[in-house]
């Protein structure tokens, strides 16, 4: 085993250090992967289903702002037949509020509403 450590090629060489500033990185050109790469990657993205619509486009809300910034009169029809009338004063979630002339404003749920229209202007 010592003979083996005494070998010159297991020997240490005492080099001077190499200096760094010298050096080029060598890097193939982008087209030479481009040339080998896969196929593009938009033939396959047509080949999938097409996306799953937003869960909300905010139609019904634009609906409501633009009625009550222009207090357009409305009538709304419940489930039930009834019939009203009157200014929608302001929204959320699952209610309108009506304001009516000469009756008491109303909190709507909207599930309880079967369609609604602008009224005639007076």
């Amino acid at each position: 085993m010592s003979q083996r450590l005494e070998h010159p090629a297991f020997q240490r060489r005492k080099e001077p250090p190499v200096e760094s500033g010298n050096r080029k990185l060598i890097r193939p050109s982008f087209n030479e992967f481009k040339e080998k790469g896969d196929p593009p990657r938009k033939a396959a993205a047509t080949q999938q289903k097409r996306q799953v619509p937003p869960d909300q486009t905010n139609a019904e809300n634009f609906y409501y702002v633009k009625q009550m910034q222009s207090k357009t009169p409305m009538v709304i029809t419940l489930k039930d037949g009834e019939v009203l009338k009157g200014v929608i004063e302001w929204y959320d979630r699952s209610c309108l509020k009506l304001n009516r002339d000469g009756e008491p404003n109303l909190l709507l749920y909207k599930n309880n509403i079967k369609y609604m229209h602008k009224g005639e202007e007076s």
